[in-house]
C-alpha cells in the first residue's frame, strides 16, 4: 500500500534482499580476511541501521527493492562476519557461543511480529481513512516541486514509520558498541592462538564444496517449509486460515525454543551427533507427512518435529568443520553464499509445484528429498575428513606444530608476525639438539663417576649436604644456542 503497487511488484523485494545477501556473503568473507573485524561488523550494522530507517519512506516499488538489496548486503556481511569471529575468538570453545547466535536470529523472527503487533498496533489502514490520505495526497502532488514526494516521501500511515524506527535505532545501538570495540583495540587477534592445535583436512577443497551443497539443501529447505506450510495446510490439508497460522507459530516455537536449548547441548554432544541426529529428525518427520499428508494430527505433529530438527544444524555443520580445518572468512563466505541460493531456489521450486500440481504434497516432497540428500552427505564429508594424512601433510603440520609452541614463549618479547617459518623450524632443532646433547652428556658422566667410586662412597655422597646438587637449566628464547650455566652451590 506504502508503494501503491501489486503483488507482483512487491515479490520483487525478496529477489533484491536475496541478491544483496549473497552480494554481501561474498563480499564480507573477503572483507574480514584484510580489515578489522570490529570495524567491518559496526559498519555493516550502520548500513543496516540506515537502510531501516529509509524503507519506510520509498514511495517507488524500484526505490524499495534497491533499499531492500542495500539492507541484504549489510545482513550478509553481517552473517558471514559475525560467524567467523565467534570461531576467531573461543576456538575450540565456539560451539555453544555459535548456537546462542542463531539461538538470536530465531527469536528474533519469533518474538518482532508479536512484540510489534501488541505495542503499535496494525499497520493495515482502514479504507476511509486510505480514501483520504490518497485525496489529500493528490491535492499536495499538483505542484512541480512536490514530484520528489512522490518517490520519496512520509507514509500514511504512522505506525509502519514508527516501526521502523524503534528496530533501527535499535541496530543503531549496536554500531555504537561496535565502534566502542574497535577503539578499544582488545588485543585478543592472533595472541588468542598461543598453542592452539593445528587442524589439518587432506581433502580441504572437496569438503568445503559439499559444505557448500548440505547448506544449499538444509537452508532452502528450511525457508521453503516455513514460507508455504501456511499456504499448504489451507489449500492442500483444508485446514481454517486460524489453524494454519497456529501451525506456522509452531514451527517457528520448536524452532527457537531447539535453538535455545541447544546452547545446553553442545557441551555434552558432539556437534557431529547433533548434525546426525538433526537428519534422522529431519528424514521421519518428512516421511510421515509424504505419507498422511491429508492428517491433520500428523501435520501438527510432523511440523513441530520438523522445526525442532532443521533448528540447529547450521551452527552445529560451522562447528563441525572447525574442527578439522580452520574457517577464514572465505570458507564461511562459501557456506553463507550455499545458504542463500538455497533461500532463492527452492521457494520457487515449491511455489512451482503448488501453482502446477496443486494435488501432490509439493513441500513433503521438497523436504524429504533434501532430508534424503544431506543423510548421504553428511557420512562422506565425515569420511573425507577423517581421512589419514600422507606423510607431506604430516611433515608440514608437524613443523606449523612446533611454530605455534617457539612463537607463545615469545609473546612478551616480539610479535609473531616477524616470526619467521625457517627461523621457528631452525630455533625449534637447535633446542632440541641440545637439550637430548646435554641430557646424555649428563647421564654418561654421572655413570662414569659412579662407576669409579665404591658402593660405601656412593651412599656416603648421597646423604652428604656437602655435595652440590643444586642446578638449574636457563634457555632463552632469543639465544636458544647459547651454553647453559649451571648455578652451583657453595657449602664452605
Amino acid at each position: 500500500m506504502n508503494v501503491n503497487g501489486n503483488i507482483s511488484d512487491i515479490s520483487h523485494i525478496f529477489v533484491g534482499h536475496a541478491c544483496g545477501s549473497l552480494s554481501g556473503s561474498v563480499v564480507g568473507g573477503f572483507l574480514f580476511d584484510c580489515m578489522n573485524h570490529n570495524l567491518i561488523l559496526g559498519l555493516s550494522t550502520l548500513g543496516t541501521a540506515i537502510a531501516l530507517y529509509l524503507i519506510p519512506f520509498c514511495k517507488k516499488a524500484i526505490l524499495l527493492v534497491v533499499m531492500m538489496a542495500v539492507s541484504g548486503i549489510c545482513t550478509g556481511i553481517l552473517g558471514t562476519c559475525g560467524n567467523v569471529l565467534i570461531l576467531n575468538i573461543w576456538r575450540g570453545e565456539a560451539a555453544p557461543h555459535l548456537q546462542a547466535l542463531h539461538f538470536t536470529f530465531a527469536l528474533g523472527a519469533f518474538l518482532a511480529p508479536i512484540l510489534a503487533k501488541l505495542a503499535l498496533g496494525s499497520a493495515v489502514p482502514s479504507e476511509n481513512h486510505m480514501i483520504a490520505d490518497m485525496s489529500n495526497h493528490s491535492e499536495l502532488t499538483l505542484p512541480p516541486a512536490a514530484d520528489l514526494d512522490i518517490i520519496f516521501g512520509v507514509p500514511a500511515n504512522k505506525n509502519l514509520l514508527w516501526a521502523y524506527v524503534v528496530i533501527g535505532t535499535y541496530t543503531l545501538v549496536m554500531f555504537a558498541f561496535f565502534i566502542v570495540l574497535f577503539f578499544k583495540k582488545t588485543p585478543y587477534r592472533e595472541k588468542t592462538k598461543k598453542a592452539a592445535q593445528i587442524r589439518t583436512a587432506k581433502y580441504q577443497d572437496i569438503l568445503l564444496v559439499l559444505l557448500f551443497v548440505f547448506f544449499f539443501f538444509y537452508t532452502g529447505a528450511e525457508m521453503a517449509y516455513s514460507s508455504y506450510i501456511f499456504s499448504f495446510a489451507t489449500l492442500h490439508v483444508g485446514m481454517s486460515e486460524s489453524q494454519a497460522a497456529g501451525l506456522n507459530s509452531a514451527f517457528w516455537g520448536s524452532f527457537a525454543t531447539c535453538r535455545g536449548m541447544a546452547i545446553c547441548f553442545v557441551t555434552f554432544l558432539q556437534p557431529g551427533t547433533m548434525i546426525v541426529v538433526n537428519n534422522v529428525g529431519s528424514l521421519i518427520s518428512s516421511l510421515l507427512l509424504v505419507i498422511f499428508d491429508k492428517n491433520h494430527i500428523c501435520l501438527w505433529v510432523a511440523t513441530t518435529v520438523y522445526g525442532a530438527s532443521v533448528a540447529t544444524t547450521f551452527p552445529s555443520g560451522i562447528s563441525w568443520i572447525e574442527q578439522y580445518m580452520t574457517i577464514k572468512g572465505k570458507s564461511a563466505a562459501l557456506f553463507v553464499v550455499g545458504a542463500a541460493m538455497g533461500q532463492m531456489v527452492f521457494p520457487v521450486v515449491v511455489g512451482y509445484l503448488q501453482g502446477n500440481y496443486p494435488h501432490l504434497p509439493g513441500i513433503p516432497y521438497v523436504s524429504l528429498g533434501s532430508a534424503i540428500v544431506m543423510g548421504v552427505l553428511f557420512p562422506i564429508m565425515y569420511k573425507l575428513a577423517t581421512a589419514p594424512l600422507n606423510s607431506k601433510i604430516q611433515v608440514s603440520r608437524k613443523s606449523e606444530d612446533q611454530k605455534a609452541l617457539l612463537s607463545t614463549s615469545r609473546f612478551n618479547n616480539e610479535d609473531e608476525d616477524d616470526y619467521g617459518e625457517e627461523g621457528a623450524e631452525e630455533e625449534w632443532d637447535k633446542v632440541d639438539f641440545e637439550m637430548i646433547e646435554m641430557m646424555r652428556n649428563s647421564v654418561i658422566e654421572t655413570s662414569r663417576k659412579l662407576l669409579r667410586k665404591s658402593p660405601t662412597e656412593i651412599s656416603n655422597q648421597l646423604w652428604s649436604n656437602d655435595t652440590p646438587f643444586s642446578s638449574s637449566l636457563v634457555i632463552t628464547g632469543n639465544s636458544p644456542g647459547k651454553p647453559l650455566p649451571l648455578d652451583k652451590e657453595k657449602n664452605d
